[in-house]
């Protein structure tokens, strides 16, 4: 619809829109994050919930217990190779739409933990990260901006063609590989899965997503 004619019936009381604009916004303003965190990056993730910083007014209105009543999973922290299958598990469980975002330099790359052995180099090497959030830790400002991005990111999605989200998507999995303990180390080092999934993001949005990891 012109854009001058929207305006004109606006004026006149009536608000035109599509289904598609309706279904993005229920989206972006009800994602609901599980009650979850790692280390230090998660104190930051409570904060953000409290009366000074109030996530609530973005539609993230309670954290829930479960997986299966969450569909946001914020990586808050240094994710260790014991608590990789369960990061991977906690998402298998969620419903969709569901999304990601890796909170500090940890969640993002091992941050100071990287030459470790006993820490994961990107929770991006198993499960897909809709937003990266850098910082050691981030303030509560950088989770507010990273949560604006995801809306902003889900408010520009089609629901046919290229653009469509992940879960309109019959090709796309919507679980993944939950790593084992091997001789050595995790495997699968990385579900291949996940990368295919965010090459083809950047084929589609040059530079919307950026992709840590090793």
């Amino acid at each position: 619809m012109d854009q001058k004619l929207r305006i004109e019936l606006s004026k006149q009381g009536i608000v035109t829109t599509t289904l598609e604009e309706l279904y993005n916004w229920g989206r972006k303003n009800s994602v609901w994050p599980m009650t979850f965190g790692l280390a230090c990056c998660a104190i930051e993730m409570i904060a953000t919930s409290m009366a000074r910083y109030d996530l609530a007014r973005f539609g993230a209105e309670v954290f829930r217990p479960s997986p299966r009543q969450a569909d946001l999973i914020i990586v808050s922290g240094t994710v260790t190779k014991k608590m990789a299958p369960q990061v991977v598990r906690l998402y298998n469980q969620m419903a969709e739409p569901k999304y990601v975002i890796a909170m500090g330099a940890c969640a993002i790359s091992g941050g100071p933990f990287k030459q470790g052995y006993n820490v994961l180099k990107g929770i991006d090497r198993y499960i897909p990260v809709d937003v990266h959030i850098p910082g050691c830790p981030p303030r509560p400002e950088a989770l507010i901006d990273a949560f604006m991005t995801l809306q902003k990111k889900i408010d520009q999605q089609t629901l046919t063609g290229e653009g469509r989200p992940r879960h309109l998507d019959p090709e796309a999995p919507s679980e993944f590989v939950v790593p084992r303990f091997g001789a050595h180390d995790l495997e699968p080092p990385n579900n291949p899965e996940v990368f295919r999934i965010l090459n083809n993001i950047d084929s589609r949005n040059p530079g919307e997503v950026d992709a840590g990891g090793d």
